[in-house]
């Protein structure tokens, strides 16, 4: 009989560490660039729970562990390809921040002046002798500035959606470009 003798591969490694939305994305894409799932390590912080070995920006996260062969075709381009991939993913994730960035400083800074206003009413009114009219003044802008950021949040949160959502569209399209490019590459 005769023996076949095994070639030895070298690899790459490459650990991805991502919210569970977005890995479905993520895999689709390294696989575009030659890499395969190796290992699927689990969420890092099981079941919600606050995990204090694990760095806070990872708490609720799965980690990937991907390989890929060191002497891969076009593995410059495909590297190249990679770089961009990644940059895309982070872009998207700054422009779903900056979804709600906004309305929440919005939101938070007047509801701070409402209780600044609160504040100025509960001082006329234990001051000696009362001022309740002055009171009376100070807390109606204080209940105002306590119940309108609610709604200035939801209606800027929109707005501001509905300006980012196409530029998110655009990244979402480049990456499709990239993996198709990369997929060509390999096959």
């Amino acid at each position: 009989m005769a023996e076949k003798k095994k070639r030895f591969i070298g690899y790459d490694y490459k650990e991805v560490t991502a919210e569970p939305v977005r890995l479905s994305l993520l895999l689709d894409g390294y696989e575009s660039f030659g890499w395969e799932v190796i290992e699927n390590a689990g969420t890092t912080a099981g079941n919600g729970i606050y995990n204090p070995g694990v760095p806070a920006k990872q708490q609720g996260k799965q980690t990937v562990r991907l390989r890929r062969e060191r002497k891969i075709i076009n593995k410059a381009e495909l590297t190249r390809l990679q770089s961009n991939f990644e940059a895309c993913i982070s872009e998207i994730d700054a422009l779903e921040r900056a979804k709600t960035t906004r309305p929440t400083l919005t939101s938070i800074t007047v509801g701070i002046i409402g209780t600044a206003f609160m504040a100025g009413s509960v001082f006329a009114v234990t001051a000696q002798p009362p001022l309740i009219i002055l009171s009376i003044i100070l807390a109606v802008p204080g209940f105002f500035g306590w119940l309108v950021p609610y709604f200035l949040y939801r209606e800027m949160a929109a707005k501001q959606a509905d300006k980012i959502r196409p530029l998110i569209e655009k990244k979402y399209d480049e990456i499709y470009e990239l993996c198709e490019k990369g997929s060509g590459l390999l096959h």
